[in-house]
């Protein structure tokens, strides 16, 4: 069956044009187009537009405008269009955290596992897959204990349970690690966390526009009015003292798409973000 036009429509705009049939090598393949064209952002939310978490309206959003959100919209646009594709897809729940005392079980972020799909390097077939996690892993990860390297990127799963499993990030990496449970993992669940997650003012994706591009070498993101251009051993950071500076660190550094955006509402973003980042500059960045 050929794919729906949804699922065409998020081709199209991932620029991927290979082999559709369930396999590891094109798993690869997708995973990567979809990093290369639709960052990891929470614009919609600083807007004030809270896009919807549903799976359908995510893949429909990117295809009609390149954007998708952050990682419950990212992970369920994709999680789709490899259903139609025939790969052997599960969720799980996800808690990301930063410090080590923040081990709660809140859901936060939503895990993909694709099976079925052996290779030398992991003859049980099950991999992670994962395009919502900002500055992480750029191809799937083996749900198997060790060290993952990536383009020099130190990745760790440090305990696999029945119930799911343990993953610390890279040291150059945004956040500490994540746990992966079996716990309600459905879209009502899912739904709830993202109320939580974008509540105006108090939720953790409302405050700061955050947006984040993994590429085959690095991390491209900006961050409220700075942009951070992140390697394996270096990191280089320019402070986006204009409008037409920050503009262009979105769409040339990040590739965010500005479609169906004004420049208005977009000009009264950057005035909120910069009057936010001269204040925190002034307090000694804490």
């Amino acid at each position: 069956m050929p794919p729906s036009e949804a699922a065409r429509a998020y081709l199209r705009r991932v620029r991927y044009d290979g082999d559709l049939t369930p396999s590891y090598d094109n798993l690869v393949a997708l995973h990567r187009a979809h990093l290369d064209a639709v960052p990891y952002e929470n614009l919609g939310i600083m807007l004030g537009r809270s896009p919807s978490v549903d799976p359908a309206a995510s893949l429909a959003r990117v295809g009609q405008v390149g954007r998708a959100g952050y990682c419950f919209h990212q992970n369920g646009s994709l999680e789709l269009v490899l259903r139609e594709l025939g790969f052997e897809l599960s969720r799980r729940h996800g808690h990301v955290y930063a410090a080590e005392d923040d081990r709660e079980t809140s859901l936060n972020h939503l895990v993909l596992v694709a099976d079925g799909l052996p290779t030398d390097d992991n003859p049980g077939g099950r991999w992670w897959v994962d395009v919502g996690l900002g500055d992480a892993f750029r191809d799937p990860v083996p749900v198997a204990v060790g060290r993952h390297d990536q383009s020099g990127f130190r990745y760790e799963i440090t305990q696999v349970r029945e119930d799911g499993w343990s993953f610390r990030h890279d040291r150059a990496g945004t956040f500490t690690g994540i746990e992966i449970s079996s716990l309600p993992i459905d879209q009502p669940a899912v739904d709830e966390a993202h109320a939580r997650l974008s509540a105006p003012l108090d939720g953790r994706f409302a405050k700061l526009l955050v947006v984040q591009r993994r590429d085959s070498s690095g991390v491209d993101t900006v961050r409220g009015c700075l942009h951070l251009r992140t390697l394996p051993d270096d990191q280089a950071e320019t402070e986006l003292s204009s409008y037409s500076a920050w503009r262009s660190a979105l769409l040339d550094g990040t590739r965010l798409s500005l479609e169906e955006v004004g420049d208005e509402e977009l000009r009264g973003l950057y005035d909120a973000q910069w009057a936010a980042h001269v204040a925190w500059t002034a307090a000694g960045r804490p």
